[in-house]
């Protein structure tokens, strides 16, 4: 089956640690899913991004096809992050999935409240991870029909 997502729409990854960024991206390889991860270590620099504001206000391109979100972050976490994103009408389209350790069931409940697409316990063990993500990518990338950026045309 095609990827539906396009190979040139990316993956914005928002998580602080980079031994979770990295599993990640390593579990996505081994998968074969080859979209641009961008990497945003806070949510505050996920916001700017995604906004064109901060150190990212001369920057171009599209916006993510897909957002991997971790809760647990200093500063601006996940949650404050996923309602800002959700409020924003230029942004709540793109597809948030919450990737974090945390099975508090107040969190999954605020999380889908807020408008999160799929809730996400991170694995223990690389082996786990490589299949979460392998059912992530037959989900998303395979099934699932994702909206096409369309922030260049307004």
């Amino acid at each position: 089956m095609n990827e539906i997502l396009p190979k040139s729409q990316s993956i914005l990854m928002v998580e602080d640690s980079e031994d979770d960024y990295e599993a990640t991206t390593r579990a996505f390889k081994k998968v074969s899913l080859h979209n641009p991860v961008v990497w945003c270590r806070s949510g505050r620099d996920a916001l700017d991004l995604l906004k064109r504001e901060g150190v990212h206000r001369n920057a171009n391109g599209s916006h993510p096809g897909l957002i991997l979100l971790d809760l647990n972050m200093p500063g601006l976490d996940g949650r404050k992050t996923l309602r800002l994103i959700k409020e924003d009408d230029k942004l709540k389209r793109i597809p948030v999935i919450i990737l974090t350790t945390s099975t508090d069931e107040r969190d999954i409940q605020d999380c889908y409240q807020m408008g999160a697409n799929t809730y996400v316990q991170k694995p223990v063990s690389f082996d786990g991870l490589i299949e979460a993500i392998k059912r992530l990518k037959a989900y998303w990338f395979e099934i699932a029909l994702l909206p096409k950026d369309d922030a260049a045309h307004g």
